[in-house]
């Protein structure tokens, strides 16, 4: 778990109140990486992004939350802090107009830089969407491309768990500190991206769920994307500010047709007659990203004998009535993100129903 060089000094720089992504962006392109921005002194400073700003930069009191990020990326080798630079930075975000200096990531940090394709509708989706969702997620990480969402309910939840239950690739840009994730619905299915996938963000730890960051996070979905699907999306949206997004960034945008009698199909209807590519199957996407399948190789922690020994473990520890998830980590012995990972497949296979109060209940076999 290697850590950019002078990280504390990155860490201040995006921190400090005041210092925006431009100003930090002008300060790096003057000066160098951040521990050359905080060597240059307070004139040399000042030329570039004047003295007031410099004075917020250099006497802001960010040692607390500094500390607090420092012990966040060392709780676990799955925790990782990349900075602008760093040969792990996702290039594509080096092609928008407004990359981050800075993402928190948890899980595989590799994804970052794999082809991906971003799968965004409407959070009060239909249940049709919400499995049409699943479908192409599942189809297109079956060809080996990441599926990008931001982790909200409706089509977001959708298009993770369908690349899940695939054994694909899936990351999560969210808008909230990666410490601070949100909705709390969602809280087993973003335990299953962080084994299996990765969850990013570019907010300070302990970020709440503020209603500006959550467009301002659809910039970081559509630029990491070789394009953007959109399932199902009202006309006022923010799958359609991530399309639109998208069409500015260069990427491909498509979207899925519906009914005319739906308000969630509008948004849709509205970005194909703005130009978007109409998509029926999941092939009509691989073939306008002349994406040929190509399955990667991955280096998961956990084998198919050993998967099958521990979904053998939990459906004993579950028994036949209600459990909750603490009761079944004691009784399984698993840990609580590896247990949200297999309820999430067995939940998809029809094997096991998810019940109010975060409890689960075996079904019986069909």
């Amino acid at each position: 778990m290697s850590a950019p060089a002078g990280l504390a000094d990155w860490l201040q720089l995006t921190l400090a109140p005041g210092i925006g992504g431009e100003t930090q962006r002008r300060l790096l392109a003057a000066f160098g990486p951040a521990p050359a921005v905080f060597a240059a002194g307070h004139s040399a400073l000042a030329a570039v992004i004047g003295s007031a700003a410099t004075q917020r930069l250099l006497t802001s009191d960010s040692a607390a939350a500094i500390a607090a990020a420092l012990a966040w990326r060392e709780g676990g080798d799955d925790r990782h802090i990349v900075v602008l630079g760093d040969a792990d930075y996702p290039q594509a975000l080096l092609e928008i107009a407004d990359p981050p200096t800075l993402l928190y990531v948890r899980g595989r940090l590799e994804l970052l830089n794999r082809p991906a394709l971003a799968i965004v509708g409407s959070r009060n989706a239909t249940p049709a969407g919400e499995k049409t969702a699943e479908q192409f997620a599942a189809a297109l990480a079956g060809a080996g491309l990441s599926i990008v969402s931001g982790l909200a309910l409706g089509i977001d939840g959708g298009a993770h768990r369908g690349a899940l239950a695939a054994g694909g690739d899936t990351l999560a840009f969210i808008g909230t500190g990666i410490d601070r994730l949100y909705p709390a619905r969602n809280h087993a299915l973003a335990s299953a991206i962080a084994e299996q996938g990765a969850i990013v963000s570019e907010y300070p730890l302990g970020t709440p769920p503020l209603p500006a960051n959550f467009p301002r996070r659809n910039r970081l979905i559509a630029g990491i994307a070789r394009g953007v699907l959109v399932v199902e999306a009202a006309v006022e949206s923010g799958s359609l500010i991530t399309a639109k997004l998208a069409g500015e960034q260069g990427r491909e945008v498509f979207a899925i047709p519906g009914s005319i009698h739906s308000p969630q199909a509008r948004g849709c209807h509205q970005l194909l007659r703005q130009g978007a590519k109409l998509v029926e199957t999941a092939n009509d996407v691989l073939e306008e990203l002349a994406w040929h399948v190509h399955i990667p190789t991955r280096k998961g922690p956990v084998t198919a004998e050993a998967a099958d020994a521990d979904e053998q473990r939990l459906l004993a520890a579950l028994g036949h009535g209600p459990c909750a998830l603490d009761a079944l980590a004691q009784s399984s012995g698993l840990t609580a993100e590896r247990l949200s990972v297999i309820l999430l497949q067995l939940e998809l296979a029809g094997r096991v129903a998810s019940l109010p109060g975060g409890r689960y209940q075996r079904l019986p076999e069909t």
